[in-house]
């Protein structure tokens, strides 16, 4: 961790769609100062298939967290920054969410397309709650679209992000393994609990999708006497997230715009006061870092007559 200005940007390079389409188009001048700036950090290079993120492990190093893929867990560093013990406990998050299911595949819409209320989720997690009771898992309303679970069965469960399944096939990022057979059958049993729900019955005559699954995220439990946190310069924006997710070209680009215009200026401002600054870019595969510390005089120099293009770096993301 470093006690330099560390903005981290998720979604900045879209390996495909419409926003793919719309990232060859962006006028990012402030980000493109910044690249010319500061000095390139070794880089996070993954895979498409990883279960976490680049965003979500480039934060994990930031706050002193280490796990296999798809085993962060982002569910009991949540409880624990709310002021909570976990002791050793393993915790997950629990979406409810829409399955769409067509011919040959059942695809994860948005969460935010249930436009789910708190009362309607909590009335679910009521009628879901014996099921999950009787195995052994304790469940918590936080939001309308997030639960809180603790409990064995998320101790060594490999899952993946939510983000990773959302506008996907959920059939390529469901838990394989064997630690995961008590959650398919969950899935199972609450898509045909949740089918005839009168919420969802309500919700279906309303011309809103019915919720008749859940996701499971952010698995494990917290290292033993470790109470990670993530370092007082660090700003992670999700400008980018929801247009990405969606595939909105439009509100994509001008999200990114918004970037540029406002964090990546204030960025830049730091900088140019001689402040210690870090710019860290992911997106579905790889995450870069840039940062000022390793400048030395020749390419301070250099960099006065060089401004590097946006568009490929964003497309090595």
């Amino acid at each position: 961790m470093s006690d330099a200005v560390h903005l981290l940007i998720p979604f900045a390079g879209v390996a495909g769609g419409s926003c793919a389409e719309a990232m060859q188009r962006l006028d990012l001048p402030h980000l493109e100062k910044l690249l010319a700036r500061l000095a390139p950090e070794a880089a996070d290079e993954g895979e498409a298939t990883t279960l976490t993120l680049p965003h979500e492990r480039v934060l994990a190093r930031e706050c002193g967290l280490s796990a296999p893929d798809g085993q962060l867990p982002w569910a009991a560093w949540q409880v624990q920054q709310g002021g909570r013990e976990t002791g050793d406990e393993a915790w997950a998050w629990l979406t409810p969410c829409h399955w769409r299911v067509g011919a040959d595949h059942i695809a994860m819409t948005h969460p935010q397309e249930l436009q789910l209320s708190a009362g309607e989720s909590r009335a679910l997690l009521d009628a879901m709650q014996p099921y999950f009771t009787e195995d052994g898992l304790a469940v918590e309303y936080d939001a309308p679209t997030l639960w809180l679970a603790r409990g064995e069965m998320f101790r060594n469960l490999p899952a993946a992000s939510l983000d990773r399944a959302i506008g996907r096939h959920v059939d390529a990022w469901l838990p394989r393994t064997e630690a995961a057979r008590p959650v398919r059958r969950l899935q199972q049993e609450m898509q045909m609990l949740l089918y005839t729900h009168p919420i969802n019955e309500a919700r279906t005559l309303g011309g809103l999708p019915p919720v008749n699954s859940f996701w499971v995220s952010g698995t494990g439990a917290l290292p033993a006497s470790h109470r990670p946190a993530p370092p007082a310069g660090l700003a992670v924006t999700h400008y980018l997230r929801d247009a990405a997710l969606l595939d909105d070209a439009a509100a994509w680009a001008a999200a990114w715009h918004q970037l540029d215009n406002q964090e990546c200026t204030r960025l830049l401002q730091a900088a140019d006061r001689g402040d210690a600054v870090r710019l860290t870019l992911a997106g579905e595969r790889n995450a870069r870092t840039w940062s000022s510390a390793s400048q030395g005089l020749w390419r301070r120099v250099s960099n006065l007559f060089s401004r590097p293009a946006a568009l490929p770096v964003l497309q090595s993301l």
